[in-house]
């Protein structure tokens, strides 16, 4: 694509108050309003001093910020140019936001996200986000470290974290946070937890998935439930925690002696050979892989506790290759190298390894977050900063329930697809007979799902 050679000298002005960047806030925000953001943030948010006046128009303003893309407090300004004002009352300087988020403790965080899962809530009667919950839904949990430089920021610690294949210690944050999904939609995220940098991955784990668990019933996960998370998390209190809530669990062991043993005690006839999709990754191996081999026996955790759990004990196997092996000469005795997965899964071998390899779609909303409104940390306040983190899971579930209501596979593409193609679409305003009109660009390419979405939140006349 190039300038036309024979167009018009081109100049450039700020002046059209008429002009809206990201019309997409109109219908996005409005469903927002019908889930219940605003009268759930004013229903528990109660914040002190003149700072803290006006929460719903606040949070609503900073979630409509991160729906056009904003990541830090300064980019909040975008909620303010050209036509913003016509379209939307109580839109907010990025100041006064920054004041607001700073007026923030512990306590005042735990409102937010009382809201939050409110919210969650609502979106799930408004759109079909959970499709399939009354059959199975899983909850992932999952933690990530979020570099920052700033050493005068509150709670910063060095966490571990793998760069390039190499284990590294970074400042920053290790936010925790759980997701609900079902085999027939992408998820959504049910509670976060911000924590210093320095954080265990399960420091705290237990009672979030217990959070995580209450949301998913209330948001109508009548059938099983089934916990799912990596070998961080495969801890006493969060095996024993879904035991005492009836749900299932899923969890990634470390290979410890315990483990082996009953690894290396499994009988050469049980294993049953499997063929990936697509292929894998192997990071120890430095190589794709395209087969592996399961089998299970029962193996008894954290035996001699009050904790002492029973279950099944899936393991796949990967052949270790050795790289000065001499070509056409088999190995005397070949070796493997484990993955053990402790679970209660009511379902088949196949099923219940297959299910548990799907735990990864939660590296995909922290990817989502990561890209969008997590990219910084912005503020030096651990609680401004925790708020922002639980504002930004608001507009991840707003998104994708936006691409529900869009229709076809927006139901399931990236929020940033969704921000790029359905929000931050440029449109001009006409003001007649009390009536604003958005005009936007002719032969938009995704104007149907625009169309979808704005038909979808439209109230009902009269």
């Amino acid at each position: 694509m190039r300038i036309r050679q024979d167009a018009p000298v081109v100049r450039a002005t700020f002046d059209d108050p008429n002009l809206v960047s990201c019309a997409g806030l109109v219908p996005v925000m409005r469903l927002a309003e019908q889930a219940g953001l605003h009268d759930a943030v004013a229903d528990r948010v109660r914040l002190p001093t003149d700072k803290g006046a006006n929460p719903a128009g606040k949070v609503a303003t900073i979630v409509a910020g991160m729906l056009a893309g904003a990541d830090s407090i300064d980019d909040l300004d975008i909620a303010r140019h050209g036509g913003m004002r016509s379209l939307f009352g109580g839109v907010y300087a990025p100041s006064t936001l920054g004041s607001f988020l700073r007026t923030f403790t512990h306590g005042h965080v735990r409102q937010l996200q009382a809201a939050a899962r409110d919210t969650l809530i609502g979106l799930t009667g408004r759109a079909p986000i959970l499709t399939g919950a009354d059959t199975l839904c899983f909850v992932d949990i999952d933690s990530m470290l979020r570099r920052v430089y700033g050493k005068q920021k509150q709670g910063i610690g060095f966490g571990h974290a793998k760069v390039g294949g190499y284990n590294v210690y970074l400042r920053g944050y290790n936010p925790l946070v759980a997701t609900l999904s079902t085999p027939l939609s992408a998820p959504v995220i049910a509670a976060t937890r911000l924590r210093s940098g320095n954080a265990g991955s399960a420091r705290g784990a237990a009672t979030m998935i217990a959070e995580a668990i209450t949301t998913a019933r209330a948001c109508g996960a009548s059938g099983e439930i089934m916990v799912r998370a990596d070998s961080a998390f495969y801890a006493k209190t969060v095996i024993s925690g879904c035991r005492r809530r009836g749900v299932r669990f899923s969890v990634t062991c470390r290979i410890d002696p315990k483990i082996r043993a009953a690894c290396d005690g499994i009988a050469a006839d049980q294993w049953v050979d499997i063929t990936y999709p697509q292929a894998v990754w192997d990071e120890d191996a430095g190589r794709w892989i395209s087969d592996a081999q399961i089998a299970e026996t029962t193996y008894t955790a954290f035996a001699g506790t009050r904790h002492e759990a029973t279950a099944r004990l899936i393991v796949r196997r990967v052949r270790r290759d050795d790289p000065q092996q001499i070509p056409g000469q088999d190995e005397l005795l070949p070796t493997y190298r484990y993955h053990a997965v402790f679970t209660d899964s009511p379902y088949t071998l196949v099923q219940a390894e297959a299910q548990h390899r799907q735990h990864a779609i939660i590296e995909h909303v922290n990817a989502d977050l990561i890209t969008g409104p997590l990219a910084h940390l912005p503020s030096g306040h651990f609680s401004a900063n925790d708020a922002w983190l639980t504002c930004a899971a608001i507009t991840h579930n707003l998104t994708r329930a936006a691409g529900h209501l869009a229709a076809g596979t927006w139901s399931t593409a990236r929020p940033a697809t969704i921000r790029t193609r359905i929000i931050t679409v440029a449109a001009r305003l006409a003001h007649r007979a009390r009536t604003i009109h958005l005009h936007l660009p002719e032969y938009w390419p995704w104007q149907a799902a625009f169309d979808n979405l704005f038909t979808a939140v439209q109230p009902a006349p009269g």
